[in-house]
């Protein structure tokens, strides 16, 4: 009971650091949302410092998770995913996977209307998977732009600088499946006109 109490420990801060680099927020950030200071967090999410209770219910409600999902709670024996869906910046995340501290996926929806165009690319550890399910995606890979439509997928490290909004004059749909780097998701886009192509 003690070894299964202290694995669960040690797996907060890899979820801790991989939920907060989904949402693209900053230690920082998350440092004015929660009262913790940048310090703490960073030792939380290095396993410097103890995960308590007192810790983690700030950090689960700034990142809109249960606090189950933080500690990574053993199953009951159900092998479906209670989906909580979550909104920031007005954009719609639906956790498809418990484990939030190797492969992650997330059914996503952006508004229309809804933009981040004028926001900066970032970048971070990882490698990022992409599948629109309806409306436009723009992604944005470093000098590079392309428009994504239903049925058509990306796959990039995210050590380049990135972006993605809607494209379009309607809402966009799409997976997103991220995994630390390594974790490659071995799937490549294919657009309308080469399928048909291929076809042909």
């Amino acid at each position: 009971m003690g070894e299964d109490f202290e694995a669960v420990l040690t797996g907060v801060g890899p979820r801790l650091r991989a939920i907060r680099q989904q949402h693209g927020t900053t230690l920082a950030q998350l440092s004015e949302q929660t009262g913790i200071s940048v310090s703490t967090l960073s030792r939380l999410e290095s396993g410097g410092r103890r995960p308590t209770l007192e810790l983690l219910l700030p950090l689960a409600r700034a990142h809109g998770v249960a606090l189950d999902e933080l500690v990574d709670a053993p199953p009951t024996g159900d092998p479906r995913v209670r989906l909580r869906p979550f909104v920031r910046h007005g954009w719609t995340y639906l956790p498809l996977a418990r484990n939030l501290g190797g492969m992650q996926a997330y059914k996503m929806v952006v508004p229309a209307g809804s933009s981040r165009e004028n926001c900066e690319q970032r970048t971070h550890e990882g490698h990022e998977w992409l599948y629109v399910l309806s409306g436009e995606l723009l992604l944005k890979l470093g000098e590079h732009e392309v428009v994504l439509k239903a049925g058509e997928a990306a796959e990039f490290d995210t050590r380049t600088p990135h972006l993605f909004t809607n494209a379009g004059r309607t809402p966009v749909e799409f997976l997103s499946l991220f995994g630390p780097q390594g974790e490659r998701v071995h799937v490549r886009a294919r657009t309308a006109n080469r399928a048909e192509k291929e076809g042909d």
